[in-house]
């Protein structure tokens, strides 16, 4: 794990993987592969990555050529102080009742040490390289450090004139499914995103949204909404991106550079990883597919960090937030050997 390597699953089931060194471009090469990689808040002038050379695997085979077997990634995990978190719920709740705001997504960081003096880089891998379907790996790992994860959330894919793209918001325990079907808060929590990025795409070509559904993974589920483009003329990924993100599954809503600024800070002031809930993706060719950085782990050593983030709207209690945010932490724990 000396160099320095990225990956995206994509949804048809393979896998793109770049070795490094990267360089850096302002745009994506006509043929070839470049990954798309910046910070949340900071829109990078040079995001696309271009590897020194790459292959495209099938998922089993990503598996078995990063399996790792050793001894189990043991972390010690701190204990969470939750009063900087309820500082800012408090300092939330009161832009939205001055109007600033009607939604947005604080991120909480929970931090921990693994044990032992070897890398996680590997095992971290391994871990994330096991994730199926509904879930997409992805990973940007140089030596010691990286990030890596199996997020649910599709940002945009682009093939031709067709996008795709998800409106994924709302959580609960798979064991309250059924309440959480009728659920008028976590309802009006997804209803935000997805008219959001219905108003975003309309005037793009023929627009067409799906009925609500529940996304089941292995221990929560989703409200998810598909939304799909026929476009009336090729798109540059660049451009779409800076239309969409964050969408208010992420970011605030309204999406203003005040409000961007505001939820800028609340991040930093919580500890989350710069990168945590930015696209990531993978230029192919003249295709385009990017995920949403969530349901990861960053690190640095030996030192661990594991990001949650949670949507806030008038109707929200800052006691069903935390549970929330535990909620998420938990499931990207259970990604772990």
């Amino acid at each position: 794990m000396n160099e320095e390597i990225a990956w995206l699953a994509r949804r048809d089931g393979s896998v793109v993987v770049g070795y490094g060194p990267f360089h850096k471009v302002e745009t994506p090469p006509e043929s070839g592969v470049a990954f798309f990689k910046r910070s949340f808040c900071d829109m990078d002038e040079m995001p696309w990555h271009i590897p020194q050379h790459f292959e495209q695997l099938s998922l089993q085979q990503f598996q078995e050529k990063f399996s790792f077997r050793s001894a189990k990634l043991e972390i010690d995990w701190e204990t969470q102080d939750a009063m900087p978190f309820s500082v800012v719920f408090q300092e939330i709740m009161s832009c939205i009742g001055q109007g600033l705001i009607e939604k947005t997504v604080p991120v909480v960081t929970e931090r921990g040490r693994v044990r032992g003096s070897e890398s996680p880089s590997a095992r971290i891998i391994a871990a994330m390289s096991a994730q199926r379907a509904p879930l997409q790996t992805y990973g940007w790992v140089n030596g010691d450090s990286g990030f890596a994860g199996a997020t649910p959330e599709l940002l945009l894919s682009m093939r031709g004139l067709h996008l795709e793209t998800m409106a994924l918001a709302g959580t609960a325990r798979e064991d309250d499914e059924a309440v959480f079907s009728v659920d008028e808060k976590e309802i009006r929590e997804h209803e935000y995103v997805a008219q959001t990025l219905v108003a975003k795409l309309l005037d793009l070509g023929q627009l067409r949204r799906k009925d609500r559904e529940v996304m089941r993974l292995a221990s929560i589920v989703h409200f998810l909404t598909g939304i799909s483009v026929e476009l009336e003329t090729l798109q540059e990924p660049r451009r779409l991106l800076r239309r969409l993100h964050p969408t208010p599954a992420l970011g605030p809503l309204p999406r203003t550079d005040q409000t961007m600024a505001m939820l800028g800070e609340w991040r930093q002031r919580l500890g989350c990883p710069v990168e945590f809930g930015s696209p990531f993706g993978v230029w192919d060719g003249g295709s385009f597919e990017a995920v949403v950085a969530i349901r990861g782990l960053w690190w640095h050593g030996n030192r661990i960090s594991l990001p949650a983030g949670c949507g806030i709207i008038e109707a929200s209690r800052l006691v069903n937030e935390w549970r929330e945010l535990r909620l998420k932490r938990e499931a990207v724990k259970r990604f772990l050997p």
